[in-house]
């Protein structure tokens, strides 16, 4: 099982060279007047960001994109270029040169240009750049983790209750909460198909990332936010960054987030000079309020396995969204028909369209908050090599988010050989 990637989705979606978009469920727009389109931000135009537009385009056909934003001028005008390219959204890129803003104070022009905003930046930026949307009364499209940090939770919390008291629509996109076969194997477990959950396994391994070397960027900061998968302060990590998605079915599941963490890790494949400071495996353990138990295994390291979703284990069985669930002699009770299924990415964005345009109740905040805290947690806990209690996670004074204004402000640095200071389990952060 493969979690989709917005990244990819382009890609995957378009035939550039052509300008034609394959996808199915065209017919969407069909009950929908291109008079209820809604003007569309961007901020954070990378892979992630155009893939996200791509689908807030796709919701409605008024819908239009008026402005982007990010810290390089290139991001901007490929992500343009990207969008423009698609025959089908062609004529809803509205976003002339003058339109595309670059600098560190770009989100805020491009908020102010339109009706919904797409934050789809490092995480390290989302706390600030969600507060001044809301401030300035946008619905948001937030994309995970929310932030790297306590600090940056509590902020998101803050903002995220300041936009339901404004009747602003928020999602989140951990998309697996929209799509279809995750959605129904969490309603049979509920119901009590695989009997009391007894543990969970979540595991998201796959390949490195790419590292864009330090030559062709032209400050320290640029390097860290070019390569942001490699330093902690910017991506909060692998649970963060990745395990999120599995783990917050879990949480779903259980009706509930784990009041404790403590875990394994280290740098295995990540070595030498310019790689980073982040952990590139993890083993963590979560315990939830009812004494149950979450495993969650994370490795981003090439050459490796690559295996990606999230298993139950009951007192009546097991089940994953995919494989379907099976009692403990191994009967097949229920299996997801594909047919029935959608693609959980442009959903997320059509219910966000809809619940704007039709006014309906929509915040996915707290429970993205929630589910980015727990991340931190069990990072925190596997970075100390100590037991690390939600409390001790949201309390923490280790600041990692920061409001950068410049490209002077990289808030780590390496030593003179190029090495950055990393955890050790058992010493000080």
């Amino acid at each position: 099982m493969a979690n989709h990637d917005r990244r990819k989705f382009i890609q995957q979606s378009s035939m550039l060279a052509g300008g034609i978009l394959i996808r199915p469920g065209i017919q969407r727009f069909k009950d929908k007047s291109a008079s209820d389109g809604l003007k569309i931000g961007l901020v954070g135009c990378g892979g992630r960001g155009t893939g996200a537009a791509s689908q807030a385009l796709m919701a409605n056909p008024g819908n239009r994109l008026v402005a982007v934003g990010d810290v390089f001028s290139e991001q901007t005008e490929n992500c343009v270029k990207q969008l423009s390219a698609i025959q089908e959204l062609s004529k809803q890129i509205e976003v002339p040169s003058q339109k595309r803003y670059v600098g560190f104070d770009a989100y805020q022009k491009v908020i102010r240009e339109c009706d919904l905003v797409l934050l789809a930046t490092p995480p390290a930026f989302r706390p600030e750049h969600f507060e001044f949307a809301v401030q300035e009364n946008k619905h948001v499209f937030l994309e995970k983790p929310l932030s790297c940090d306590g600090p940056g939770t509590q902020r998101i919390l803050k903002t995220g209750k300041l936009a339901s008291e404004k009747n602003l629509k928020v999602v989140v996109g951990l998309q697996n909460r929209y799509d279809p076969a995750h959605t129904e194997m969490v309603k049979r477990i509920q119901k009590g198909a695989i009997g009391d959950v007894l543990s969970s396994t979540c595991y998201y391994m796959k390949g490195g990332y790419e590292l864009i070397p330090r030559a062709s960027t032209t400050s320290e900061l640029a390097f860290q936010i070019k390569n942001y998968h490699y330093f902690t302060w910017l991506w909060a990590g692998a649970p963060a960054g990745l395990q999120i998605h599995n783990a917050d079915i879990v949480h779903w599941v259980k009706d509930s987030y784990p009041v404790s963490a403590q875990g394994l890790g280290g740098r295995a494949a990540l070595e030498g000079p310019d790689s980073g400071d982040v952990f590139d495996h993890f083993y963590i353990e979560y315990t939830y309020p009812d004494g149950t138990r979450m495993h969650s295994q994370i490795r981003n390291i090439d050459r490796t396995l690559a295996k990606n979703g999230v298993w139950f284990t009951g007192t009546k069985g097991t089940a994953n969204p995919h494989e379907g669930i099976k009692n403990h002699a191994g009967k097949l009770i229920w299996k997801f028909d594909e047919k029935d299924g959608g693609d959980s990415l442009q959903i997320e964005h059509d219910r966000l369209f809809d619940a704007i345009i039709n006014n309906k109740p929509h915040n996915d905040t707290q429970r993205g908050a929630y589910s980015t805290l727990a991340a931190v947690m069990g990072r925190m806990g596997a970075h100390t090599g100590h037991l690390i209690t939600w409390d001790d996670a949201l309390n923490s004074d280790a600041l990692l988010d920061r409001d950068i204004t410049n490209w002077d402000q990289a808030p780590v640095r390496p030593d003179a050989n190029g090495i950055y200071s990393y955890p050790k389990p058992g010493f000080p952060v």
